[in-house]
């Protein structure tokens, strides 16, 4: 433990320790609004992406339906339009995952693929979104 410690000193500075200190005597609460509040002054997202991403199969649909219906869908910007901001929330809103850049990243380079192995409701709702903030979406 003090070899931990030692590498710390070395490596932080006298304000970033009086910081890291302050953090250390926060509460949950406290942490949890640090970190919303962090989170939209810097446009960043504290959760990993790894864990964040959906399962690349959807579940098979319930009932007899046909064997060729299709069961998962994708969802591809086409335009951002005239209204970037518009559509960037409306992307973060669709994929919460995703930090402001690189939100803002998928929608200037459209046509990009946002949602892929999503059920029919889920891929229709994120392309309602999207045309709604102004963009071009397309279920595929």
């Amino acid at each position: 433990m003090a070899d931990e410690e030692t590498v710390n000193e070395t490596k932080l500075s006298a304000k970033v320790e009086k910081i890291a200190k302050e953090i250390e005597g926060l509460t949950a609460l406290e942490l949890s609004e640090l970190a919303k509040h962090l989170e939209e002054v810097f446009g960043v997202s504290a959760m990993p992406a790894m864990a964040a991403m959906p399962m690349a199969g959807a579940p098979a649909a319930a009932g007899g339906e046909a064997a060729e219906e299709q069961t998962s869908f994708s969802v591809v910007l086409t335009d951002a339009g005239a209204n970037k901001l518009a559509v960037i929330k409306a992307v973060r809103e669709v994929k919460p995952e995703l930090g402001l850049m690189d939100a803002k990243k998928l929608v200037e380079e459209a046509p990009k693929e946002i949602l892929a192995g999503a059920k029919k409701e889920d891929a229709d709702a994120a392309v309602a979104k999207i045309t709604e903030a102004g963009g071009k979406a397309e279920l595929k």
